[in-house]
């Protein structure tokens, strides 16, 4: 029966190794005694035929039953029947019982060495006995045989508890790598389970270097000891600062970097990880107080996509400490850092789109209220003055008072009108019906009835067919946002709305007046402080970006205003849209 083992055994080829000898040494005696004869030698070739296959057991890690007995065995008939076809004592093969006092001794140290010589002996004594002159010879032969298996068995014995402490040391060295790879796979199991469990961005970060730390070093009393730097960096304003970080000092915290140069340049701009030495010369990195004594060092891109959020870059003052092993399992976890990061950055943003919703909402509120209070309250408080003024003359003048009832009536009408636009532009319910075009030409329409204000556009109806309801209806508030800004604080004569395709599946969206324009810098500088003022702008960039457009302002004193919208009709141009806005 055979069986299948995971290591070899070195007493195993050790005895393959000495057969090999041996049966070289045999066909050396035949050679040279001229007994290379086919009659004569074929327990030779068993003997080889059989430490082949022995070998290729060997190979596969395969033994029989009773492998070392058996083995014993076989070398013990086999080196008797080429004794015996050799012609014994007489011939050049009378030394063959030196291979299973091997194999015994190997096997079975001392007692298998002394069992083989004693079976090899009596077959010696009883071919001496047979030949009658012969048996002085073949008793002091035998005598040799046991006193050198006596000499064998003692060597035997201590190769074999040599090998025994090599075997057992290799063994627990086999142990202990494969309980470091299962430690290393808990502490990454372990990282992508913290990770995905959190959407905060510190908890993400520190969790990032402890547990990249744990991977690195399973033994926790080498983890402690261990003087492994590691640090987080994240983009914001455009610089790289320091998110979170293991074994930096206070001032390192606050240092920050343009990854102009050096190693962190390199990194983001090939977007590959990259293994280096040298830290202490980097224009950029040597900056770092920790990283002043490390001799190597391993920096990952937190890259996905077009989007670059930061590097994780770790040192250490041995400079082979970033073996392959290592810088591929750092590899695993930097790819599952930003998929986390990418994961909060997300929440992060959903987070801030449901406030910013909530203050588009209020300020939509609040500018309902000031509309209704600038307008028709205004008109309604005019009307109940005049109907007051109507009561009073219709007691003293009454053809008088029929003047007053035609104001009366005019008042009425305007603010019914007011009322009426300021409704079209809350639900606009023709743009749901008729599409964008049709709401701008009645928005058109409503202003120069309503407020006497010229409005003109043109529409590329070749644009809107690429928009889905959802974005025509943001751009129609953003157009109907700047039209009012105009009107209200540009005094212009003429407002121009034009909506026309760009190159490379990019739209335009353009308002501009020829008013008394602004210094778009200094309104900028003091949006703040304008507690009571509107938010038109911020309405305005905030609703480009639903659309995930491109908003530009441009404003000259005396020379009017221009909002521009670059709007994307294809995810491509969204990417390149997105990169003109990062820079």
């Amino acid at each position: 029966m055979l069986r299948r083992f995971d290591s070899p055994y070195m007493a195993d080829w050790f005895a393959i190794s000495l057969r090999w000898i041996i049966l070289v040494g045999f066909v050396v005696s035949l050679g040279l005694g001229d007994k290379l004869e086919i009659a004569v030698s074929w327990p030779l070739g068993l003997l080889i035929a059989w430490n082949l296959f022995m070998t290729a057991l060997a190979g596969m890690n395969i033994r029989v039953a009773y492998h070392r007995l058996f083995s014993t065995l076989v070398d013990i008939t086999l080196a008797g029947l080429f004794y015996w076809a050799q012609g014994g004592l007489r011939g050049p093969a009378v030394w063959a019982g030196i291979l299973p006092i091997l194999t015994g001794s190997i096997f079975f140290e001392l007692l298998g060495a002394v069992i083989a010589s004693v079976l090899f002996s009596v077959l010696m004594i009883y071919m001496g006995v047979q030949a009658e002159d012969s048996l002085p010879l073949a008793i002091a032969f035998s005598a040799s045989l046991i006193a050198l298996s006596l000499v064998f068995g003692f060597l035997g014995k201590r190769m074999i508890i040599h090998m025994r402490k090599n075997r057992e040391l290799w063994l627990d060295s086999e142990e202990r790598k494969s309980a470091l790879q299962a430690e290393r796979m808990r502490a990454i199991y372990e990282l992508t389970a913290a990770l995905s469990s959190t959407l905060s961005y510190k908890r993400v970060l520190e969790s990032a270097l402890n547990l990249s730390a744990s991977a690195l070093n399973p033994d926790p009393e080498q983890l402690h000891s261990d003087p492994l730097v590691g640090v987080v960096m994240l983009f914001n304003g455009g610089k790289l600062r320091i998110g979170s970080a293991r074994r930096f000092t206070t001032a390192d915290m606050r240092v920050t970097f343009d990854a102009a140069e050096g190693i962190l340049k390199k990194t983001i701009d090939e977007g590959e990880p990259l293994w280096f030495k040298d830290i202490g010369y980097d224009p950029e990195l040597g900056r770092v107080i920790a990283l002043r004594n490390c001799t190597s060092g391993y920096c990952f891109p937190l890259r996905s996509g077009f989007n670059v959020y930061g590097v994780l870059l770790f040192a250490h003052p041995d400079s082979e400490y970033f073996t392959m092993e290592r810088r591929n399992l750092l590899d695993i976890i930097g790819r599952q850092a930003v998929i986390a990061i990418q994961n909060a950055r997300l929440y992060q943003d959903l987070v801030e789109e449901k406030e910013r919703m909530v203050e588009i909402h209020e300020e939509a509120r609040k500018k309902l209220a000031r509309d209704l209070h600038d307008g028709p309250t205004q008109s309604v408080a005019a009307i109940a003055m005049r109907l007051n003024i109507m009561r009073r003359m219709l007691a003293k003048d009454v053809n008088s008072a029929a003047d007053e009832v035609v104001k009366l009536e005019e008042l009425a009408h305007r603010t019914t009108k007011e009322i009426r636009h300021m409704l079209f532009t809350l639900r606009p319910l023709i743009l749901e019906s008729q599409g964008l075009v049709a709401a701008i030409q009645a928005m058109s329409d409503k202003m120069q009835e309503t407020y006497a204000q010229k409005v003109t556009h043109n529409i590329d109806e070749r644009v809107t067919t690429q928009l889905e309801m959802g974005k025509q209806g943001v751009i129609f508030y953003i157009i109907e946002e700047a039209v009012n800004n105009a009107r209200k604080h540009a005094a212009a004569e003429t407002i121009a709305v034009s909506l026309t395709q760009m190159d490379a599946g990019i739209a335009l969206l353009e308002i501009a007046d020829n008013g008394m324009g602004f210094d778009v810098k200094s309104i900028t500088e003091a949006y703040d402080k304008r507690a009571n003022s509107s938010l038109g702008m911020v309405n305005l960039r905030e609703r480009a970006e639903l659309v995930n457009g491109l908003f530009q302002l441009d404003s000259t004193l005396g020379k009017g205003t221009k909002v521009q919208v670059y709007i994307p009709l294809t995810e491509e141009a969204a990417d390149r849209l997105h990169h003109m806005r990062s820079k």
